[in-house]
């Protein structure tokens, strides 16, 4: 390139080449950086984690003030999973509350597509509870939002394997945990994608098998036919079979509206 421009320098200037932007046959960046510009601008909406395949090569776990081995019946255990568009990696961290630091910056605001978990306890049974953010907080989430949600959907199976494979030690000492019915939290402005919906067991629900887009009713049928399909609740009262009593995840104060097809 350093060649190119000292020949061009030698050129009278009738026979410089013109680089103007209003000439797309002669404007050297025309086409190469307006189709890069159009491409960037659908990525924090429609990419999210990119190919519904699991690789375990790709995933970093940090373990971050929380015990490898230590049930979650016992100690809060929270998961955020964040996709670098950079190094196509995914980033896991286990602790007790939300990895604030891997939210951070005005490109992960605009994307919004992490995916933030928590165990629960309710009355003895452990559940694991998902959340996905759909909609709301900039106009092109609310334009892309039957989008997101389809993608969400099919790319969620991708999630809980590398729940499954990041916690190996966890899922190893307590493979009972793997029977637990997998909640997932829509949150989006649009009532239709503000919901909740049951989707079977852990180990059901990673399933690549099941066509993503129907699995959660597939799911629910599960659920619905062995009477699960009700959301956990806690004890209205101090009691031990419950934990953690709050929620460690700060989103919508607003719980969206369970599945009315469960």
């Amino acid at each position: 390139m350093g060649t190119l421009a000292a020949a061009t320098s030698l050129l009278p200037s009738e026979f410089k080449p013109s680089l103007t932007l209003s000439d797309p046959k002669s404007a050297l960046f025309y086409n190469r950086r307006l189709p890069k510009k159009r491409n960037r601008a659908l990525v924090p909406v429609a990419r999210l984690f990119g190919p519904a395949i699991f690789e375990a090569s790709k995933l970093k776990v940090l373990f971050l003030g929380v015990d490898e081995k230590k049930h979650p019946g016992n100690l809060p255990r929270t998961y955020t999973l964040t996709h670098s568009d950079v190094t196509s990696k995914l980033t896991l961290a286990i602790s007790q509350t939300i990895n604030n630091s891997q939210l951070q910056g005005w490109y992960n605001k605009l994307q919004r597509d992490e995916v933030v978990a928590e165990w629960k306890k309710r009355k003895g049974k452990m559940s694991l509870h998902v959340h996905c953010h759909i909609s709301g907080g900039h106009f092109l989430l609310d334009l892309f939002s039957r989008l997101r949600y389809f993608i969400f959907c099919k790319e969620l199976p991708v999630v809980l394997k590398a729940f499954i494979h990041g916690d190996g030690n966890l899922f190893n000492n307590y493979p009972e945990l793997e029977e637990a019915l997998v909640w997932v939290y829509f949150h989006s402005n649009i009532p239709e994608f503000n919901k909740v919906e049951c989707w079977g067991p852990l180990r059901d629900a990673t399933s690549q098998a099941i066509n993503p887009g129907r699995a959660h009713q597939e799911s629910e049928e599960a659920a619905s036919s062995s009477n699960q399909n009700l959301l956990p609740q806690p004890c209205q009262e101090d009691c031990s079979c419950c934990f953690p009593s709050l929620s460690s995840i700060p989103w919508s104060q607003e719980l969206p509206q369970q599945n009315e097809t469960a």
